[in-house]
């Protein structure tokens, strides 16, 4: 074979290979469940090329199926398009307040020892808590957390965000933090009452209480402890306001993009502050 011919035939190769991963197959994500049982394959070489182990990869990822309601469910996010003033007054309602101001007593010694350690205010803390799922009460749990994030992996509108997710969630596996049956939570894979995604519970979750432990389904210490130390690394500066226009408004934002639920957060902690 000629120099010239070899040259061409590696051309051909490179373009069959090109096609062959265009096809449903092989394709780098789906809008629908056709190609999810091979695109969880190759992904199982970038999970361990990201570090994690082979039977993690292995427990975390078994007899996984496409999950189309999720689909249907981040399709449907119509909430966020409402004004500020419809979006509070649909979520915060006279007994979400209501149970707001009786967590901030109930809690009151340890939302201010997270105070003293991270800065943030109780009533930021417990607004984020009542708002996210109820102060834990919406039962958010049905689904599974590894099925769910696998899924919205492999669907095309936000594939890279949800496989990096998909990756701190087997990271989590891995460390033997929680197993795959424990990990139940929200349909866009949120962890526990304060829905921490997996890869905000890899950077920011701590052992509150110092029991050995960061549980953030179950221990109150961890979850609002967790939620102070997430706001602090992110930029929050004690003893200074939230509202709109602050910089603390803007760490704010890191906890959700969405602009209504970021004004939520601000002004219904500034209403439960008011009744410290």
């Amino acid at each position: 074979m000629t120099r010239v011919t070899c040259r061409f035939a590696r051309i051909a190769l490179a373009a069959t290979l090109l096609l062959a991963a265009a096809q449903p197959g092989h394709a780098a994500c789906g809008n629908d469940g056709a190609g999810f049982s091979s695109w969880l394959e190759a992904f199982k070489g970038r999970a361990a090329a990201a570090g994690i182990r082979q039977a993690a990869i292995e427990r975390g990822l078994a007899g996984l199926t496409y999950d189309a309601n999720v689909v249907r469910l981040d399709r449907s996010q119509r909430s966020f398009k409402l004004s500020f003033e419809q979006f509070y007054a649909r979520r915060v309602s006279p007994s979400l307040l209501a149970r707001g101001k009786q967590n901030l007593k109930t809690h009151a010694a340890l939302l201010s020892r997270i105070e003293r350690q991270y800065g943030v205010p109780p009533s930021v803390i417990v607004s984020i808590w009542g708002l996210e799922t109820n102060y834990g009460s919406d039962g958010s749990g049905r689904h599974s957390i590894v099925r769910s994030i696998a899924t919205l992996a492999y669907d095309c509108r936000r594939s890279a965000f949800f496989e990096n997710e998909l990756v701190s969630a087997l990271r989590i596996i891995d460390r033997g933090d929680m197993s795959p049956a424990e990990m139940r939570g929200g349909w866009a894979g949120e962890i526990g009452p304060m829905q921490f995604l997996p890869s905000s519970y890899v950077k920011y979750a701590v052992d509150f209480d110092t029991n050995g432990r960061k549980d953030l389904m179950r221990n109150l210490a961890d979850m609002l402890g967790s939620t102070g130390n997430y706001l602090k690394q992110k930029g929050w500066r004690a003893g200074q306001p939230w509202g709109p226009g602050t910089h603390n408004f803007n760490v704010i934002r890191e906890w959700n993009k969405a602009e209504v639920y970021v004004r939520t957060i601000a002004a219904m902690s500034q209403r439960l502050s008011s009744s410290e």
